[in-house]
């Protein structure tokens, strides 16, 4: 799994005020993500991992598969870490299944890279994109520890997501979503 899914501490409430089963990414999920996850500073290691994009037609209507995570507020693409002797297609895949469950996945293509800090900023994460499309609606996730539930946002109507990039991806790519699921903008 990928560092920013380690163990999280407990915030302590005497401090914050909030209950002691707050976790230290629940504090962080509260407040906007900012420019700071976008800056590497020195010193910090190289992390990579994979991902993708899923996307489905469901008439004129484009989904995109998005991940929740436990006590997350706003929905993630599933990536996660790149394990030995995996290329970066095959990770990609086992994540999309680990935290959405999706298993029938044709590759449309690889789209890029996007960069940023782990969610305690202590890696700088490189993380593989790829598209795939499916036909599969019903998809429950294998990791629930972590990723409890998977929705299917509307493209033109995406839910709240916890990374601002991981959005920008999705709207940067929205011609070749479409493209790939053959379906009328």
């Amino acid at each position: 799994m990928a560092p920013e899914h380690k163990a999280r501490p407990r915030v302590d409430p005497h401090v914050t005020g909030l209950p002691s089963s707050t976790s230290a990414h629940d504090v962080v999920s509260m407040k906007q993500i900012d420019d700071s996850w976008y800056q590497r500073p020195p010193g910090v290691h190289d992390h990579t991992s994979s991902g993708g994009i899923v996307a489905r037609a469901e008439g004129d209507q484009c989904l995109i598969a998005l991940a929740g995570e436990v006590g997350s507020v706003g929905y993630v693409l599933p990536k996660g870490t790149v394990e030995a002797g995996e290329s970066l297609e095959e990770t990609a895949r086992r994540e999309i299944l680990e935290e959405a469950g999706i298993h029938e996945l044709a590759l449309a293509g690889k789209l890029g890279i996007l960069e940023r800090l782990t969610i305690n900023k202590d890696l700088w994460v490189t993380t593989h994109v790829f598209l795939y499309t499916t036909t599969q609606i019903e998809a429950t996730p294998t990791d629930t520890q972590i990723h409890d539930h998977m929705v299917w946002g509307d493209l033109d109507d995406l839910p709240v997501m916890m990374w601002p990039d991981q959005r920008q991806c999705i709207m940067d790519h929205r011609d070749q979503i479409i493209a790939a699921l053959k379906v009328a903008p």
